[in-house]
């Protein structure tokens, strides 16, 4: 039997699930706090439930968190936790969790593949499995062993989220409502090719931040490396950002991964600043991590540093984002949601 998930859904949702199993209304408030504010992953845990109505609900709900398949650890603290797909280990998906002092940040999944067809990046080429639900990506950040010590999370693993949108507007509620983790939406990243009418929806109605994969200011070279270009120019993702304030809390940064010779010259930094010139943006230059039958290298360190320094003289702040996890197939690109977990 299909068991129905908790996970994801708000108190209102959960006042109805209770009323049906014959609970009292204010049911709905104690499954939200279990849930969101004691992170419990089972009906049994919940003990001011009378436990009747607990079996009531177990024979057709369950909280929904699934215990990952695998984890693989990184000499630099990063780990990556592997998770099944509606408990298919078949179709599986990554969680990446990257420390970095004070701060823990879980790069979660929202897909299984993806439909984008990035050449570059290794989840693009395997394809779109499928949406998760809210509930799948929740789980991402139930079950892994820091789950306690969170403080950001970032969607950039698997899939394109705006392609996901209404399930990932649920887990937005959820982190940042009062009856959720409460979390300012800060601590919230969303990336994206630039699926214009979701962005435009994202941008209307929440404030995380938003980093949009950029990577080359050609259009032809761009579609060359991204085939949503032709559905998704980026001349028009610009132009709508342009019409949302990003001099306040909510930031805007752009993905730049670098390739050798091909988007890192001094003339394609200089169509960059004509791109993004008036907008409050920064830019993260990205070191390029090799895949298999993919033709471009990895930009040095040097050309690197001199793209940035040509953005900054021309008034953009640019970051050459640290990698993290790359001995475990964890950094950017490269989560193909493969069994190479312990």
């Amino acid at each position: 039997m299909i068991m129905e998930k908790l996970l994801g859904k708000n108190p209102s949702q959960l006042k109805e699930i209770a009323l049906a199993a014959g609970l009292p209304g204010f049911t709905g408030n104690q499954l939200a706090q279990w849930m969101y504010g004691k992170r419990v992953r089972t009906l049994g845990e919940m003990t001011n439930l009378p436990k009747a109505g607990r079996e009531r609900l177990s024979g057709s709900y369950e909280v929904g968190v699934a215990r990952p398949l695998g984890v693989a650890a990184s000499s630099d603290g990063t780990k990556k936790y592997l998770f099944p797909v509606n408990g298919n280990p078949d179709n599986a998906v990554e969680a990446v969790m990257i420390p970095d002092g004070d701060r823990k940040t879980l790069c979660v999944s929202s897909q299984a593949g993806c439909k984008m067809g990035c050449k570059f990046c290794m989840t693009g080429r395997q394809g779109f499995h499928g949406n998760l639900s809210a509930a799948d990506i929740l789980s991402q950040l139930f079950a892994i062993d820091e789950a306690a010590e969170l403080t950001n999370v970032v969607f950039m693993g698997m899939g394109e989220p705006l392609d996901n949108w209404e399930e990932v507007k649920k887990v937005i509620e959820v982190l940042t409502a009062p009856w959720g983790y409460g979390w300012s939406p800060k601590r919230i990243t969303l990336s994206t090719i630039g699926v214009i009418p979701s962005l435009k929806r994202f941008l209307d109605e929440c404030k995380c931040h938003l980093a949009v994969s950029l990577h080359d200011p050609f259009p032809d070279e761009r579609l060359a490396l991204m085939p949503a270009q032709k559905v998704f120019p980026l001349a028009d993702v610009i132009a709508l950002l342009r019409q949302y304030d990003f001099s306040g809390q909510r930031r805007v940064s752009f993905e730049y991964t670098m390739f050798a010779g091909h988007n890192d010259t001094p003339r394609h930094a200089d169509a960059l600043l004509r791109l993004l010139k008036g907008l409050e943006c920064r830019v993260n230059l990205i070191r390029f991590h090799r895949i298999p039958d993919f033709p471009y290298g990895t930009s040095s360190q040097e050309t690197m540093e001199a793209f940035r320094d040509r953005l900054a003289r021309g008034g953009i702040t640019a970051t050459i984002r640290a990698s993290r996890g790359e001995d475990i197939l964890a950094a950017c690109g490269l989560l193909a949601g493969l069994h190479n977990h312990e």
